[in-house]
């Protein structure tokens, strides 16, 4: 199948070309546009029903009308003067505030919108007095507007509330602070707007860069990226339709995940075929390059699909998870994968077979084959010194390894820049009020069987709330229109997206509840704190059961492609040491060194996933390549130098390109995103450079032929494993630089 698709695509470039042009164009478009009607971001939607954050939720929506999409806004209201609030300036408060809540905001239309498509967010806000200051230095407004916080059409909503609360509260002499919800969402893509470009541009420049120097070609450098971006753009356009089919809902930050991933991936593949394609060119200079291309990418197509397979293999296993962040991540990425390796298999062979010797101009390097060069170094430096570079190796990522003591898990949500507006207000409401005052706690309490609720009855439960150390003030209780539920807010002295308040309400807060709630009456604890201690509770269960599926069916699968019982142990081993290193370098950088609380809580789960199945991608080629020259015979010691010196160009490059678009993550104001990037291209780099290049060939070279075992690998025999010395038109196997099986 993969020979027929490449072949057709050889045969009939253009139309190929064409459809994916096209295609991926338009779902790329569509896709922008619809991605926001299937995301959303609230974590606690993503909690199963069983989870009292979860709970908690249901009565808020059923009972009190609480919208899914609602985003609040503190507005903070002072005299310009500095001095307390007056009775009159209290009337004018409330009189713009009645004025903010009775006026429709109208959505800009920008070309970031298609009118039809695109969500029309125009309402009308809902705003009222929260509470004042216990100094009267300023009033504090709530204000809730209802849609995407992340779609740039809300927040382009907020912007026009936000100009016209000013305008109102300046012209009667007051001056405003706007955070909380949208505010902290807007002021920070404000902030990172001018760094996120730049990077994206230095990524951009950086693959260019690396391709060009690798080829020494224009289109080399400029093909391979344009591809995979309009494959890339289809891909996120493919989930985003099948999320809106199935009504599966996503979370905010997978749409960009996988631009990220499938960028990084995208070029490694198309990489792997360009230096195939150039070394057959270099051995067989009078046949036709669409000749050439067909039996390239039917050969490369092979390994490629091997290598995705495994990623799409090790993502599905998020289906098991518990929690939908990641049990959405896993569908989604596999998806975009399989859109690229029919890329793979079809776009990049056309282009290809398009191209043909012109990929390479003004490249002279078609005329005779590369040097050995530091590959050949480092093949030569492992085979000869297999113990002290297989020691080197183990002690370089058990060192990093050692960061992982005393490792914490952080459920915040990042926040605002310190020197954004929002943040400011932030800190001045923080001065004069309980931290917990613009994100309480809710205690939503409910009788059983529907009947109504007694006054006194939910007066217990707010008298135990009040006593537990650490709650500042119990608002009174607010009931529903039959009475049949009550909600009680609890402002916390701490921050309710910091770990203490984590730990009060899952402890003490719950414990209190749960001990005074009368007979006959349910009571469920909402808010921030409440959703991240759940969500703490959910991934500790995903770790402990996706971990050994995942690395279980990735075993598997390595021995099914390798036909080997010991290799796929030593590729295990040498990934989960991988992983280990990584996630210890990480916790050692961000945590014991940079002081944050801990590591984001989805870093374990995705860094063990793109590591492992993105190391093992390169370990196939590797392995591949090593058992293909042991085949021939010789000295395992020679077998492993060839192996490396012709992999190496390629593994070296496509690590390279995955990390930088990994890397580009790193500079992410949200310290949750910044720590994935960080430590992803980390773990790619160590993948690539120390696992496949180093501890993997010496390893073999310890192990000899034993390393496929139960399978005998004989001197030039062709017994399925490798092929025999002499390959087409006389050309030896070991002079090709990406092994793939025929």
């Amino acid at each position: 199948m993969i020979r027929s698709l490449t072949g057709f695509s050889t045969r009939r470039p253009w139309r190929v070309i064409v459809v994916w042009a096209v295609l991926g164009i338009f779902a790329a478009l569509v896709g922008q546009a619809l991605v926001f009607r299937v995301t959303h971001t609230d974590s606690a939607g993503f909690l199963p029903a069983e989870y009292d954050a979860a709970a908690a939720l249901r009565v808020a929506r059923e009972e009190f009308g609480a919208e899914p999409d609602a985003d609040a806004v503190t507005v903070l209201v002072a005299r310009r003067d500095g001095k307390p609030l007056e009775d009159a300036d209290r009337k004018r408060v409330e009189g713009v505030a009645r004025e903010l809540n009775a006026t429709r905001l109208e959505m800009p239309w920008t070309e970031k919108q298609i009118r039809g498509i695109s969500e029309d967010y125009s309402q009308v806000p809902r705003v009222a007095l929260v509470t004042t200051a216990p100094d009267g230095s300023f009033a504090l407004l709530g204000a809730r507007l209802r849609g995407n916080s992340t779609d740039p059409g809300m927040q382009s909503v907020y912007r026009v509330f936000h100009d016209r609360a000013e305008q109102e509260f300046g012209a009667a002499g007051l001056r405003t602070g706007f955070t909380g919800g949208l505010a902290d969402v807007v002021d920070r893509a404000d902030a990172e707007e001018t760094t996120q470009t730049v990077v994206g541009l230095l990524v951009v420049g950086l693959i260019v860069l690396v391709n060009a120097w690798v080829f020494r070609s224009v289109m080399a450098a400029f093909i391979p990226l344009f591809a995979v971006s309009v494959v890339g753009g289809a891909a996120v356009g493919t989930v985003v339709g099948a999320a809106l089919l199935t009504g599966f809902e996503l979370d905010p930050g997978t749409p960009g995940m996988i631009s990220t991933v499938l960028i990084g991936i995208g070029v490694d593949y198309f990489l792997f075929l360009l230096f195939r394609f150039r070394e057959e060119l270099r051995l067989r200079p009078e046949e036709d390059h669409r000749v050439v291309a067909a039996d390239v990418s039917g050969r490369v197509g092979t390994a490629v699909t091997s290598a995705a397979l495994t990623i799409v293999a090790a993502f599905a296993t998020l289906g098991v998870a518990a929690f939908g962040q990641f049990r959405v991540l896993g569908p989604s990425v596999a998806v975009s994968v399989l859109v690229m390796l029919a890329a793979s298999l079809t776009l990049m062979p056309a282009l290809l077979a398009v191209t043909g010797r012109k990929m390479f101009w003004p490249s002279q390097t078609l005329a005779a084959a590369g040097r050995p060069g530091s590959a050949g170094r480092t093949g030569e430096l492992v085979a000869r010194r297999p113990v002290l570079v297989l020691a080197a190796s183990v002690a370089l990522l058990g060192a990093l390894a050692a960061g992982v003591a005393g490792v914490r898990m952080d459920f915040g949500t990042g926040g605002t820049p310190r020197e954004t507006a929002a943040a400011a207000t932030a800190r001045e409401i923080a001065g004069a009020l309980p931290a917990g005052v613009s994100d309480p706690t809710t205690v939503y309490v409910t009788a059983d069987g529907g009947r109504v609720l007694d006054a006194a009855e939910v007066g217990v439960v707010q008298r135990a709330l009040s006593a537990v150390a650490g709650v500042g003030e119990v608002a009174a209780p607010v009931f529903d229109g039959d009475r049949t539920a009550a909600r009680l807010d609890a402002y916390l002295t701490v921050d309710a997206r910091s770990e203490r308040a984590r730990d009060l309400v899952a402890g003490p807060v719950r414990q209190a509840v749960r001990e005074a709630t009368p007979a006959g009456l349910t009571a469920h604890v909402g808010g921030t704190a409440a959703v991240f201690a759940d969500v703490a509770t959910a991934v500790d269960r995903d770790l402990r059961t996706v971990f050994p599926v995942a690395a279980a069916l990735i075993a598997l699968i390595l021995v099914v492609l390798l036909r080997s019982l010991a290799a796929p142990v030593v590729l295990m081993l040498a990934v989960g040491l991988c992983f280990a290193a990584t996630f210890g370098a990480s916790a050692l950088v961000f945590q014991h060194l940079g002081g944050e609380p801990g590591v984001t809580f989805v870093l374990p789960l995705v860094l063990f996933l793109f590591v492992v199945a993105l190391g093992t991608d390169y370990n196939i080629l590797i392995s591949d390549r090593l058992r293909e020259e042991m085949a021939r015979g010789g000295s395992a010691r020679a077998a492993v130098a060839r192996a490396v010196r012709h992999t190496a160009p390629a593994i070296a490059t496509a690590g390279v390109v995955l990390a930088a678009s990994f890397g580009s993550l790193a500079v992410n104001a949200d310290p949750g995103t910044r720590q994935l990037g960080f430590a992803m291209a980390l773990g790619i780099l160590l993948s690539a450079f120390v696992v496949s290049l180093l501890l993997v060939p010496a390893a073999a070279v310890l192990m000899g032929r034993g390393m496929w075992w139960p399978l005998r690998t004989a001197r030039g025999r062709r017994d399925g494993i490798g092929r025999t010395a002499a390959g087409p038109q006389g050309r030896r196997t070991h002079d090709l630089e990406v092994s793939g099986r025929p």
